[in-house]
């Protein structure tokens, strides 16, 4: 005989506000017991919570549920928990009812809506999204790990909510933290997803972020569309990027022509937002030349040091303005792509001059100052931006720093345990103890742009160890500062000091590093795609099938990208 005893609370909330502030609305909860159930009932609206078991219960009181169950040797019981939420009590006892007459038969059904979400991500001409992923085929679980549950970091944030005045979106944190909040610097990290899964949604998102001063917020909320938050640094390389991997995988170039206003400004062509997007660094120009960022708050949020003249987004500057050139070449009106282009490299000599020997940057602050930062997202954005710029021995270095002080065999630091601001907080996201979602990521695509694919090759089995835990969450410990789980980098939690949701979206920055590292593939704007795959450390074998670009269907493998019959 086995007495089996759940504890419950009730913390449901109904609120017609948007919500603007990281955590969520909350009301007061009365518990109470109803019969067999224990039901949850909102102070401040209709709003109730209904809880209770799917076998007759042997104690029921507001705050605990049991049931006694008689088991027979080798054999096997089940009990099933229900909970549900519903506007008012005659709906969500309506629902209980329903779901706790066959609890296995819900679970089957939730499962077989997963399975056919899954399979339309991954099928071209699907109903369910405008797009979709290719295939992966493979024989390394790792990179196979990596990149499936890079797709479901994102997929898994898809939100058709009835109250979203913006339609579809994808959210980028869960469950604790803006839940109903789409920040620009996440939803770029994960763009190459974006663009292949969802391109229509992606179209929407950049033209509602285009018409509002990206310069004053982080992001919006869907139940108003208006923004929510302070003004990050990243936003005009985010917004430019956005735009550029909506372009070159859907083809769609009249995107570049449609007019737009932003909130304060003449209507134009989204091809010249760009280019104001690329040279808004001009009015930012600091002490040293460079874009001056501001405070931390702008930038990493934790780490006091890396503020103002940053080489990061200095160097995405870089990267914006070659973007912009190619996005407007042939468009009259936009910009001059040969001057973006001359701009371009006169702003590389400048980041250029924040390198310090050794592998790191240093980030120029408003007293004259040159402050050295050891920094994962100089590695990143610099390898990225600019690697064409840095000499051979910069490229040497930066990756020697990065696996003497950044690289975990199962994840990575965001800051060197060695520099003087790792004593100055204890978020993992962007500290020495651990690192964000998408810094694995961009790292390993870093080490390929510097020209050491071998080490992200090896490093692929330890990271995907660390998805263990389900999705991504918005960081994971450092094995120094938290044991590992299963053999792989544990997850953060949401309590203070460390403040990490569970999952964020940027895990689909894993997928771009499969695409465009792994299988080397490379999209323009104008121009047919080509792919130059690094698998012989990875899986000679490995290929990819049903891969969409410009409305064409491709597969990639060993040897290159070949055209792929439509009925393949």
């Amino acid at each position: 005989t086995v007495r089996l005893g759940l504890a419950l609370d009730s913390t449901v909330t109904r609120s017609a506000r948007p919500w603007l502030a990281a955590e969520p609305p909350r009301e007061g909860n009365e518990l109470r017991v109803a019969g067999s159930v224990v039901v949850g009932a909102a102070r401040e609206s209709e709003a109730v919570a209904v809880q209770g078991i799917d076998r007759p219960a042997v104690s029921v009181a507001p705050r605990r549920i049991e049931v006694e169950l008689t088991i027979a040797p080798d054999a096997v019981e089940r009990v099933g928990y229900v909970h549900v939420l519903g506007a008012d009590s005659a709906e969500a006892h309506a629902d209980f009812e329903r779901l706790v007459a066959d609890v296995p038969a819900a679970i089957e059904a939730a499962t077989a809506e997963w399975d056919a979400e899954l399979a339309a991500a991954f099928t071209p001409g699907n109903d369910r999204f405008s797009g979709c992923l290719p295939q992966l085929h493979t024989d390394n679980a790792a990179l196979r790990k990596l990149y499936w549950m890079g797709a479901l970091g994102v997929i898994w944030f898809r939100r058709d909510n009835p109250v979203s005045v913006l339609g579809r979106v994808y959210d980028t944190l869960m469950p604790r933290y803006w839940q109903t909040t789409t920040f620009i610097w996440d939803y770029t990290l994960s763009s190459i997803v974006h663009a292949l899964l969802d391109p229509a949604v992606m179209r929407r998102q950049v033209a509602h972020w285009t018409s509002l001063d990206i310069h004053t917020h982080f992001g919006t909320e869907w139940q108003h569309g208006g923004p929510v938050g302070y003004w990050y640094a990243v936003n005009d390389y985010a917004m430019t990027r956005l735009v550029r991997d909506y372009v070159r995988f859907s083809g769609d170039a009249g995107l570049l022509d449609e007019q737009l206003a932003a909130a304060s400004g003449a209507t134009k062509p989204v091809a010249e937002h760009v280019v104001d997007w690329a040279r808004a660094w001009q009015g930012l120009r600091g002490k040293h030349g460079l874009a001056d960022y501001g405070e931390m708050d702008n930038l990493l949020e934790c780490v006091s040091s890396y503020t103002h003249e940053v080489a990061s987004f200095n160097a995405t500057n870089v990267w914006a303005l070659r973007a912009a050139a190619e996005l407007v070449t042939g468009r009259g009106g936009a910009g001059s792509a040969e001057e973006l282009r001359a701009e371009a490299d006169e702003l590389a000599a400048r980041v250029l001059e924040l390198y310090v020997e050794g592998g790191y940057w240093r980030a120029g602050q408003p007293d004259g100052v040159l402050q050295p930062v050891g920094h994962c997202l100089d590695f990143a954005n610099v390898a990225m931006a600019m690697h064409a710029d840095l000499t051979a021995q910069q490229r040497s270095e930066m990756v020697q720093f990065f696996v003497r002080e950044l690289q975990t065999p199962t994840w990575m630091r965001a800051l060197s345990p060695y520099d003087p601001d790792a004593t100055f907080s204890l978020r993992p996201d962007h500290q020495w103890n651990g690192a964000y979602t998408a810094w694995p990521a961009d790292a390993a695509r870093a080490l390929y742009d510097l020209g050491r694919g071998d080490l992200a090759a090896a490093w692929l089995d330890g990271l995907a160890r660390s998805a263990n835990q389900g999705p991504f969450g918005q960081a994971h410990f450092t094995t120094e500062a938290a044991p590992d789980v299963n053999g792989g980098a544990r997850k953060a939690p949401p309590q203070a000091p460390y403040l990490i949701d569970w999952a964020c979206s940027s895990s689909g920055a894993f997928v771009g590093l499969v695409l465009e590292s792994v299988f080397g593939l490379r999209v323009p704007v104008d121009g047919e795609p080509t792919a130059t795959p690094a698998l012989s450390d990875i899986d000679p074998g490995a290929r990819l099938s049903g891969l969409v670009i410009k409305g064409r269907r491709y597969s990639v493998t060993a040897v290159g990208l070949q055209p792929e019959p439509v009925d393949a």
